[in-house]
C-alpha cells in the first residue's frame, strides 16, 4: 500500500517554463510570544505535462517524484481558472 502523498493547493505565480509552472501556496500560522497570525507565502515548481496551466489559476499539487533538480511536485488538477 502506497502512503498518503502531500497535496497543496496553491495560485500559478509564473508559466514561463516550458512544462513547469510556480505555484505560490500561502499558509497562516501564529507567532509563538507575540500570538499575531503571520501569513507565509511559499514557492513550489511543479510539473505541468499538457502545459496547460495559465498564470492566475488556483491549482492542487501532490507530492512526486522528483522531475529535476527543483522540481519535486506535480500538478493534479486546476481548481479555478484565472479571469
Amino acid at each position: 500500500m502506497r502512503e498518503q502523498r502531500k497535496r497543496l493547493t496553491g495560485v500559478v505565480s509564473s508559466d514561463k517554463m516550458d512544462k513547469t509552472v510556480v505555484v505560490n501556496v500561502t499558509t497562516t500560522k501564529r507567532h509563538p510570544l507575540y500570538k499575531k497570525v503571520v501569513r507565509l507565502v511559499k514557492k513550489y515548481k511543479a510539473h505541468d505535462e499538457s502545459n496547460e496551466v495559465r498564470e492566475g489559476d488556483v491549482v492542487e499539487i501532490i507530492e512526486s517524484k522528483p522531475y529535476s533538480r527543483h522540481k519535486r511536485w506535480a500538478v493534479v488538477r486546476v481548481i479555478e481558472r484565472a479571469k
